[in-house]
């Protein structure tokens, strides 16, 4: 019996995918305790966009830290933090024309939806936010209620109010713009719909099974915001960052969001680093109405300023990674093309790829045999159905072809133990089925 085994939570999830002991790690690589070699695709669950211990990001943060540089600052002013503000708004904010103010919030993703959605009912005095289905924004109480996964949503042990649940681009099918219901139930003072405070959004959802809204959605959706006087909060978390080709997500629709939240690879180190992007005319917090112990993390404002400076000074970093992004969209239509015969399906924007599967077996059975082939792979989606591709943006050439190399073959692999292709093709029509029949029941 292990440590993690005797003393450690059932919580534990990754663990129990990839059980090893990893010791260190570089670019886009893991090593376990016996010195294996890991892939990995999981990066962190897109917290490290830039890879593992980035030299460029590594050196001013050693650098930092043996001058005996602060390490906790509270929302005091410090020099780091003053660098980083300064190297946000001329590197980022300025050149698209955006105008936000930044709120230090706690470290995660989820403290700084719960700030948002805060923010968003105090300056309107409503209490409703429409969040979308499959969306996914943290699991304190706050965001649990605005997240749709039932696994998540079951574990509060109370109910979870504030929120009302509208469908997400495509969730009806194509062809059907849900804005145009949205609109009607906020036009409509008997749809029970209550006038919300804000909608929260994700351009593409990540837990949600990489679900990428159109451009015409999350235009049409600013415009019915605009329309009703509603704040409209984009969730940035795990989509920014540069993991659809811009530094933001949602850059290519041409929407300026009044709330955008901040978080994971923003560090661009690991370090924990959450903001929430406020339009100034919302900045309506009294001192220390809102506030956290870890708000000052500053030794994360030393890697996120490093991680600016080397990779946003101009378009080539993004323009990379849609280059990469469009090799893996082939790559993924051809694995399509090749064993799904229609079944599986390709998800996704830019970095932010993955397969559907159609049930959570079959994407099991792929992430473990590309798991025994070295490669580091999760899931996501409603039931754990979609093979979820989230690498290091910087990844060579070379190693993003030999991950989907091992996806590829991972996949064969399972349609030979179905008997065949076509074996393995009714084996998905039944898995298919089953998955229909449940979310009826």
């Amino acid at each position: 019996m292990t440590i993690f085994d005797e003393i450690e939570s059932e919580v534990q999830s990754y663990a129990r995918a990839f059980p090893r002991v990893f010791t260190r790690a570089s670019g886009e690589f893991l090593y376990d305790e016996d010195d294996n070699a890991y892939l990995d695709f999981l990066a962190g669950a897109g917290t490290l966009n830039y890879g593992h211990n980035h030299p460029e990001l590594m050196a001013p943060l050693i650098s930092y830290i043996r001058d005996s540089g602060i390490s906790h600052g509270l929302d005091m002013h410090t020099r780091a933090k003053a660098e980083f503000l300064e190297t946000f708004n001329e590197l980022i904010l300025k050149p698209r024309e955006l105008q936000y103010v930044v709120q230090f919030t706690g470290p995660t993703g989820t403290n700084a939806v719960e700030a948002a959605l805060k923010l968003a009912r105090k300056v309107t005095g409503r209490e409703n936010v429409i969040s979308f289905t499959n969306g996914f924004h943290g699991v304190s109480l706050g965001a649990l209620a605005t997240t749709g996964n039932s696994h998540h949503r079951g574990a509060a042990g109370i109910g979870l109010s504030g929120s009302s649940r509208l469908p997400y681009d495509g969730y009806l099918g194509e062809g059907v713009d849900t804005t145009v219901y949205l609109d009607k139930v906020l036009s409509d003072p008997s749809s029970g719909v209550d006038l919300p405070a804000a909608v929260i959004v994700e351009a593409v959802q990540g837990e949600g099974g990489i679900n990428a809204a159109s451009l015409s959605w999350l235009r049409n959706l600013e415009s019915v915001c605009k329309k009703h006087g509603v704040l409209l909060i984009v969730d940035d978390i795990q989509a920014g960052c540069g993991r659809t080709g811009t530094f933001f997500s949602f850059e290519e629709a041409g929407i300026r969001p009044d709330m955008v939240t901040l978080s994971k690879s923003l560090s661009g180190y690991g370090l924990p680093f959450a903001v929430v992007l406020i339009r100034p005319e919302l900045d309506q917090w009294k001192p220390g109405e809102h506030n956290g112990t870890f708000r000052g993390n500053n030794l994360a404002f030393v890697t996120a300023t490093a991680a600016l400076r080397q990779f946003w000074q101009d378009d080539s970093f993004a323009a990379d990674v849609r280059r990469k992004g469009q090799y893996v969209e082939e790559r993924i239509a051809g694995i399509v093309s090749k064993y799904g015969d229609g079944r599986f399906s390709a998800r996704g924007r830019g970095m932010f790829r993955g397969i559907d599967c159609v049930s959570g077996e079959l994407a099991g059975k792929i992430t473990r045999k590309a798991f025994e082939q070295g490669l580091i792979v999760e899931t996501s989606g409603s039931v754990d159905q979609v093979v979820k591709f989230l690498c290091p943006l910087t990844i060579s050439d070379s190693n993003l072809s030999r991950g989907m190399d091992i996806v590829e073959q991972a996949i064969s692999e399972v349609c030979a133990e179905a008997g065949s292709v076509a074996g393995a093709r009714g084996y998905f029509d039944e898995q298919k089925q089953a998955v229909a029949y449940q979310a009826a029941g």
